[in-house]
């Protein structure tokens, strides 16, 4: 099975300028491979027949030159080579639909160098140390000394970045683990449909993911801890006076840069403690020996986190409130959850450990009674609590919704019209099947996921 894992490198000062200098000559050629990309479309389409095609290919020599371009004569070939191979597999996975068209990398601090096998060598000394050797024989900078935290196996390639002045190299290997072992969606699909309502709802969790509490798996609450709480606010709080410095500084200036460096560095600290969370709280949900399935809520956090649309008041001109700030409050919130990372980590540490994960429609799940069934948006007057109108059924809105999403899970599962679809949600395409947005009342809010009517609310 192949796995994935980043060092931190701790490189000289000899080595950061020659690890910089390779760097620039590899963001060349791809803005060089994408510059001549552009001109030749734009020329094709002016000037030649409409079913001329621009030729795609990945060759890199006519960017080296003598007088333009001499500094490219100092770097390896091969990382030159490895720019315009990256560019032009970029391309063709563009051409196929799997990703958008290659752009331009902009100069800044944050730059990598993708380099081959043979531009590194990993060596192991007689004291068990693992070194680092990059470049090659003529044209190298010597051992790069990283931080080994974890027995690895040599990879094909890797990659060294520069991120916020601190350099890590990340590479993929095999770990020798045997995947074929492993069920795949559609074979957990199938074996859990045989079981009975009673063995389902033993190995099964519901996963609500929210604002006040981030996850919520069954009865069991995983929120930042207080240290984590207070780090992250002070470093907002650090952010917001920088921003303010900021604003008043030069353009270009060193002091503006130095002000810049300091914002990245708190931007990426909030950003590892987030990782953190999301790392421990996905390994202790696939860990626990009794769960078996995972159901999460097919979320669009994209969608979801858009910002209002601006009103206009048809007979005077002017433009109303449209509770744009609020909304943006609540963006912050949902986005500092890291929701998709949440999903990302729980959906690889459940395929190793062969359990299964999937996800179900969001339509009303914090809206929807788990003991009864009934849904109503005023069944949910807050962002904690949850009454229903129809039984009295009283409990906090995420460990009901959690109970919810369980609930539908296990009946999905056990109807016989339910299929999985490529991203692993479960629909019920049966005979006569009524999807849940259209048996809910007509009152009920829109949208994929509840408290959109309670904005106010969750702001306050």
């Amino acid at each position: 099975m192949i796995t994935g894992i980043t060092l931190q490198a701790h490189p000289t000062t000899h080595q950061k300028i020659v690890l910089s200098q390779w760097m620039g000559c590899f963001r060349f050629i791809w803005n060089a491979k994408c510059d001549e990309n552009r001109y030749l479309y734009q020329f094709a389409k002016k000037y030649l027949p409409s079913t001329t095609v621009v030729p795609v290919d990945q060759s890199y020599s006519q960017y080296k030159n003598t007088e333009l371009t001499p500094w490219l004569f100092d770097c390896p070939s091969q990382i030159l080579r490895n720019s315009a191979s990256n560019w032009y597999d970029t391309y063709r996975n563009f051409m196929k639909g799997k990703c958008g068209t290659p752009k331009r990398k902009r100069r800044g601090d944050t730059a990598s160098v993708y380099l081959t096998r043979e531009l590194f060598k990993f060596e192991k000394c007689s004291d068990g140390v693992t070194r680092l050797f990059i470049g090659t024989k003529t044209n190298n900078i010597g051992y790069l000394s990283i931080k080994n935290h974890d027995h690895y196996g040599e990879p094909n390639s890797i990659t060294i970045r520069r991120e916020n002045g601190k350099y890590l190299v990340s590479f993929c290997y095999e770990d020798g683990f045997d995947e074929t072992k492993l069920k795949t969606q559609e074979e957990h699909f199938n074996q859990f449909r045989q079981y009975s309502f009673e063995e389902l709802d033993e190995v099964t969790v519901g996963i609500d993911r929210g604002i006040s509490r981030p996850v919520q798996a069954n009865e069991s609450v995983f929120d930042f801890t207080e240290e984590q709480k207070a780090k992250k606010k002070s470093k907002e709080k650090y952010i917001r006076r920088c921003q303010r410095r900021l604003s008043k500084q030069k353009k270009g200036s060193k002091r503006r840069k130095k002000t810049q460096a300091k914002i990245a560095k708190s931007y990426n600290k909030i950003k590892n403690i987030r990782k953190d969370f999301c790392h421990k709280t996905s390994r202790k949900i696939v860990d626990d020996k009794n769960t078996k399935i995972i159901i999460l809520e097919d979320l669009n956090t994209s969608k979801m986190t858009k910002a209002p649309e601006p009103k206009k008041d048809e007979i005077t001109g002017k433009y109303l409130k449209n509770k744009a700030k609020s909304k943006a409050k609540l963006n912050r919130s949902i986005l500092d959850m890291g929701w998709y990372m949440f999903e990302l980590f729980l959906k690889y540490k459940a395929h190793k450990a062969d359990k299964a994960v999937f996800k179900i429609l969001a339509n009303f799940t914090s809206q929807e009674c788990a003991d009864c069934g009934h849904t109503h948006p005023d069944n949910r007057k807050t962002q904690s609590e949850f009454k229903c109108r129809c039984c009295g059924y009283s409990e906090h809105a995420d460990r009901n919704a959690a109970r919810v999403i369980k609930k539908r899970a296990i009946n999905l599962l056990k109807n016989s019209g339910t299929e999985l679809s490529k991203r692993g949600v479960l629909l019920d395409k049966g005979r006569g099947a009524i999807d849940k947005t259209q048996d809910a009342n007509a009152n009920c809010a829109s949208g994929k996921e509840t408290s959109k009517k309670n904005v106010k609310v969750l702001v306050a």
